[in-house]
């Protein structure tokens, strides 16, 4: 588990904690079919498609630039280092190199981490407005997988539903 996360007091953490979170993000965009105009999942389940198409391509173009900004912070914290250790070493060759990184470039990736929620959210609603649920979507990832790299057990595709591009 990661250092910037935690199981709260007196709960006991699911076997398959991702599997746990994706399940119930699935079923709560579900239910929300029926939820009234308030919700922003049940617009852009019953609204035009275009509207959940658009965040999908904003929220991925927003990742990718959550990531060059987490690359950015990564390479200068780099460039600084060995420029501080060329000017710190005269006659002796380094063999290693400390690298400060700046708290930017951990605000950067946990940026990188909440815009990447966001493109899952937004799939996973377009996926509910055309009736793929989480079983079949773990189904196609799970037919990409090598039979050593498939959990045992994974659901997978009937062959008549394997479709390789249009």
């Amino acid at each position: 588990m990661s250092h910037k996360t935690y199981i709260p007091a007196g709960e006991t953490p699911p076997a398959s904690p991702i599997g746990a979170t994706l399940e119930s993000l699935s079923g709560t965009i579900a239910a929300r079919r029926e939820a009234g105009e308030e919700s922003y999942t049940h617009r852009l389940l019953s609204g035009s498609v275009d509207d959940v198409l658009k965040k999908i391509m904003e929220e991925a173009g927003e990742v990718a630039l959550a990531a060059k900004d987490v690359e950015s912070w990564a390479c200068s914290s780099l460039a600084a280092a060995l420029a501080c250790q060329a000017d710190s070493v005269q006659e002796e060759e380094a063999t290693s190199l400390d690298v400060d990184l700046p708290t930017e470039y951990s605000d950067a990736v946990d940026h990188l981490r909440y815009e990447a929620a966001d493109v899952v959210y937004h799939l996973f609603v377009l996926l509910e407005r055309y009736g793929i649920d989480l079983d079949e979507f773990a189904a196609e990832l799970n037919n990409r997988m090598t039979d050593e790299e498939r959990p045992c057990g994974g659901v997978r595709l009937h062959e008549a539903f394997v479709k390789r591009g249009k």
